[in-house]
């Protein structure tokens, strides 16, 4: 069920352990192979995978993230962690007020994480149950084997799963080109004796991916975003079958 596409009479009729399914995206610079919306697209298709079963409820994406890491580089958009934090309180809230009071972040971005963590903690002081999805760390152990040189941005994970996605929006002729910039075999960042010292992408990457997107596969895609969907669909009915007293955080102990 698409929450845009409802009456305000069918969303009354919401059960009570209905749970609802926000993507949260970036708009960001991807290299030269992926489109800026590449985690937009993945965590969409993800949410509405899930939103098929059960009384699930998809809500619209929300498309800009956290990318200030990537500013870069042309077409980035970007909000502050404070402003992310306090979007999805306030949809959060709009929600339970409305009686669906489980939640799930359906999130396709890195540094949107700790702020959609923050937001989760702070509506569950309200009895609005939030959890935060991050698909590639559901999947880590099957991301690690099938693409086992590793990847990080823009590379050969995101590539897979956007030629299943969006095939179109994949630029196959610049994959090449891709696979020569130093941020196709190097991780993410860069570090002294432990501590980050580089942060932006543009100061370990060239083109902005980091990762080799010209290994990208087709087939692989198809195995993560399946596994990655099948995951997120337990989680729902877990929480779904979960009672309030079971999810609201213990009272104070003074």
């Amino acid at each position: 069920m698409e929450l845009a596409r409802m009456t305000w009479e069918e969303v009354a009729c919401l059960p009570a352990d209905g749970v609802a399914l926000l993507p949260v995206g970036a708009v960001e610079q991807h290299g030269p192979v992926l489109p800026l919306g590449t985690d937009a697209a993945i965590a969409s298709h993800l949410a509405r995978a899930a939103a098929t079963r059960g009384n699930r409820v998809l809500l619209p994406t929300l498309a800009v993230g956290v990318s200030h890491e990537h500013r870069q580089f042309p077409g980035t958009l970007s909000v502050t962690p404070d402003q992310l934090r306090d979007l999805t309180i306030s949809l959060g809230r709009s929600l339970a007020a409305h009686g669906v009071r489980r939640l799930v972040f359906v999130n396709g971005h890195g540094s949107n994480a700790a702020p959609l963590a923050e937001a989760a903690l702070w509506l569950r002081e309200e009895s609005a149950y939030a959890f935060v999805f991050n698909w590639w760390q559901s999947i880590s152990e099957t991301i690690a084997a099938l693409f086992p040189r590793g990847d990080a941005h823009g590379g050969a994970v995101e590539a897979s799963a956007m030629l299943v996605i969006d095939p179109e929006s994949v630029r196959t002729g610049r994959m090449a080109h891709a696979s020569t910039d130093r941020g196709a075999r190097v991780p993410w960042g860069e570090s002294v004796e432990g501590v980050q010292v580089a942060f932006d992408a543009a100061e370990f990457s060239d083109l902005g991916n980091v990762g080799d997107p010209s290994l990208a596969d087709a087939e692989k895609g198809k195995t993560i975003l399946r596994e990655a969907a099948e995951c997120l669909d337990r989680f729902c009915s877990w929480l779904a079958a979960q009672r309030d007293d079971v999810l609201r955080p213990p009272s104070s102990r003074r």
